[in-house]
């Protein structure tokens, strides 16, 4: 796949990483390309990968967002056409830091961008989880919410290729809400309930 990852801070280096491990082509979409904060991202996948938002993404069929949730509308703003290319959203609103007048990202890209086509997933676990998701024997899991079929399934894939153990669908659009206040049950548990960063979440079947 050809993928633009907007963000190059922890959880776009995290991915990008993987999705470039797994052989997609990854483009790297920056307000200002190979600045200070990038340039360990660039060391690992070359520097080459570097470029404007727009440009990225209109060399992209895959736009994955993973810049701070304030920034959302200005970020889905600045994408250009967007027109049957799928977006997944990883942010997360947190302590009401976020896109005014949203109640999650998710909605507040589809509300500023052309494609209907925009899913949320990998935003319900710490990026350190996206650079190892092993705990011992056991491979952590995923999920993802949206109306876009064509979406879900490609989150999942990629899910899949960033080494998470499965990716579950949880519904469509009205549970893009869901999805942050599970994010933000696990960064209760890490970051106010002292359970640290090194946990996570796994579907176990019976």
């Amino acid at each position: 796949m050809k993928i633009a990852v907007i963000g190059s801070g922890n959880v776009g280096g995290a991915l990008a990483v993987k999705f470039v491990q797994k052989g997609h082509t990854v483009l790297i979409g920056a307000k200002f390309p190979l600045s200070d904060k990038s340039i360990a991202l660039a060391q690992k996948i070359g520097e080459d990968r570097f470029t404007s938002v727009e440009h990225a993404v209109k060399q992209c069929e895959v736009i994955v967002l993973a810049t701070p949730a304030p920034l959302a509308v200005e970020v889905a703003q600045s994408l250009g056409d967007t027109s049957g290319k799928v977006i997944i959203d990883t942010m997360n609103i947190v302590m009401g830091r976020g896109p005014q007048g949203f109640t999650n990202t998710a909605d507040a890209i589809l509300a500023h961008t052309a494609t209907r086509e925009v899913v949320k997933c990998f935003n319900t676990t710490g990026f350190n989880n996206m650079q190892n998701t092993q705990y011992g024997n056991t491979v952590i899991d995923c999920f993802v919410a949206g109306d876009s079929e064509r979406g879900k399934e490609i989150a999942q894939q990629l899910a899949l290729d960033a080494g998470f153990g499965a990716c579950y669908a949880i519904g469509g659009n009205d549970k893009f809400q869901l999805m942050e206040q599970f994010a933000w049950f696990w960064i209760n548990l890490a970051m106010f309930q002292g359970q640290g960063r090194e946990i996570a979440f796994k579907l176990l079947k019976r």
